[in-house]
């Protein structure tokens, strides 16, 4: 069996959590949440025993897509507060023990952004190769799409040139290939490092580099354009430009999202010889039952097979990130639990426990360690997503598919249920806002569902959260152990080894509402150190293990 890389680091042993501050917490009753919420709140996310909180996009913004176009990259969003809010949330993060990651958004900027109004200014402007312009005479250059419906390029009105948008129109992409632009981006991420932020995540950072011969799409291509996207040839060379210029100085955590990467790219990606990234997040897991905008069918086999190949990915040089949800994704139970109402916590816990005990560093998305679901949208009036609009652009209008059909569909995988506000407790607008309309609806089982409440049960998802934390902090094995999934044929267990020198713990976990028998050598003697029901300091007395609907065991064997 190959041996754990020898190469230990605080963000392996961290465990994160995401805060999307629109959704977060209103401190100012305007609707919506702000960084003084944040600090507000700060108590009940350092309960959890949380190491590195990850604050979604703070930057000044129009909010074409929820700040993921910045206008001002060294400045505050209006609506969230100011600068010295930032520090005073800062200094209360690490005064909890806690760091903080910020978001590092430069695949592009805003339309708004004075490089972007200085570039579409004129074809003489000094900063026109800061973005990639070809000429309106010659047409639209290739047929290349924004993830946001219709054409990646945009024809601009003072010029009459195209802009490549690889999202909205109003996200330019950055030129990376001037080093101008490489240069402004390394200037500001060292504004921030020095500020005391202990890292990035890194918004489509494959996506940085391009191809400037701009092939035509293939008809394959299409349906999954970010493979394309991702594969620009300078790519790599500038992320080791980036570590050796910024990062390699700083003893800092990075991750980026990798949409479009394959599993054999990504160990250039992440493994530690090549100084690029500490991990990434890879989008397999959340998207294998997505064909595009539309819900398929995943069996728990292909669960398991992707986890797998995915720890087998990275080797014993690379690291992982493990994550069900985020601000792009539906919520976690509604995605991979059961959100029955008499499974909902059961199996919330249950994910808890494979997530927490995985190889890699963990990432829990806000809500997630209360249990929240998905919300019942019953109009596509209701959502608010940019994407949606394309879809609805793209599909509806077109007449490809029925309002019925992708409302049906949205319901089970859009953005928009993890954007619902943070439900806190059973007050009006679940604690979130004291205004009468929050910016987007709240679910309304937040009587039942909510941190206060979950605070004070004590065998509450969230606590459940709190124990999985803690023994992975007083673990070495669940976080530098091996990996092995001990039934990858089984399709309704999950049960995987984590084994470090000769220490050894399996986790077991029913995937369904009905009682499953699972045998494993071994498993005599094993002590009970985690249970989501009732088992929790029991010693199994026999290789066969009964499994409760959705029950989770964290076992340690003897040696």
């Amino acid at each position: 069996m190959p041996q754990p890389a020898e190469s230990r680091h605080w963000w392996k042993e961290a465990v994160a959590y995401q805060i999307y501050p629109r959704s977060f917490a209103d401190s100012n009753g305007d609707g919506i949440g702000d960084i003084p919420g944040i600090i507000e709140k700060l108590d009940h996310v350092a309960g959890l025993g949380i190491d590195v909180i990850w604050l979604s996009p703070h930057f000044d913004s129009p909010n074409a897509d929820n700040g993921y176009d910045i206008r001002d990259y060294r400045k505050v969003m209006a609506e969230f507060g100011t600068m010295a809010d930032f520090d005073r949330l800062l200094a209360e993060i690490k005064k909890r023990g806690m760091r903080l990651i910020i978001d590092l958004v430069v695949n592009h900027t805003s339309d708004e952004h004075e490089w972007f109004v200085e570039s579409r200014s004129s074809r003489d402007s000094d900063k026109r190769d800061y973005y990639i312009w070809r000429d309106g005479a010659k047409g639209v250059p290739n047929n290349f799409v924004s993830y946001f419906g219709g054409s990646a390029w945009e024809k601009d009105a003072a010029t009459g040139d195209y802009y490549l948008h690889y999202f909205a129109k109003k996200q330019p992409d950055l030129n990376w290939d001037n080093e101008k632009v490489r240069t402004q981006v390394y200037d500001l991420m060292r504004f921030w490092l020095d500020k005391g932020v202990s890292g990035f995540r890194m918004d489509v950072i494959p996506f940085i580099s391009k191809n400037f011969d701009f092939p035509d799409l293939t008809e394959e291509e299409m349906k999954d354009p970010g493979r394309v996207y991702a594969s620009g040839p300078r790519l790599h060379e500038y992320l080791q430009e980036m570590n050796r210029e910024v990062l390699s100085k700083y003893d800092c955590m990075t991750v980026g999202e990798a949409a479009g990467v394959s599993d054999a790219q990504t160990p250039l990606f992440v493994d530690e010889a090549r100084n690029e990234l500490n991990m990434i997040f890879n989008f397999a897991v959340v998207m294998l039952d997505r064909d595009g905008w539309r819900h398929k069918e995943r069996k728990l086999t292909d669960l398991k097979a992707t986890f797998d190949r995915l720890d087998k990915a990275v080797g014993m040089t690379g690291w992982n990130t493990v994550f069900l949800g985020n601000h792009d994704q539906p919520r976690t139970v509604s995605h991979f639990g059961d959100a029955a109402p008499e499974f909902r916590a059961l199996s919330a816990k249950a994910l808890a426990t494979m997530m927490l005990t995985m190889r890699g560093t963990p990432f829990i998305y806000q809500g997630e360690e209360i249990g929240m679901v998905n919300y019942p949208f019953t109009d596509l009036d209701q959502f608010d997503d940019i994407e949606v609009r394309g879809l609805r652009q793209d599909y509806v209008d077109t007449g490809k598919a029925s309002a019925e059909e992708l409302l049906e569909n949205l319901n089970k995988v859009s953005r928009d249920h993890a954007r619902t506000p943070m439900q806190w407790d059973a007050s009006k607008n679940a604690g979130f806002t004291t205004a009468e309309k929050p910016w987007l609806a709240v679910n309304p089982n937040y009587h039942e569902i909510n941190a206060e409440a979950a605070r004070a049960d004590d065998g509450s998802v969230y606590h459940h959260y709190r124990r999985l934390i803690a023994l992975r902090h007083e673990t070495p094995a669940l976080v530098y152990g091996t990996y092995e999934d001990l039934a990858p044929d089984h399709d309704a267990v999950f049960a995987f080894e984590r084994r470090l020198d000769d220490e050894r713990l399996i986790t077991a976990i029913n995937f369904s509402r009905v009682p499953v028998m699972w045998k494993h050598d071994g498993l005599e003697g094993a002590n009970v150190l985690i249970s989501n029901d009732d088992r929790r300091g029991e010693t199994l007395s026999s290789e066969e293990l009964t499994l409760l609907p959705w029950e989770a065991l964290v076992l340690k064997v003897p040696a």
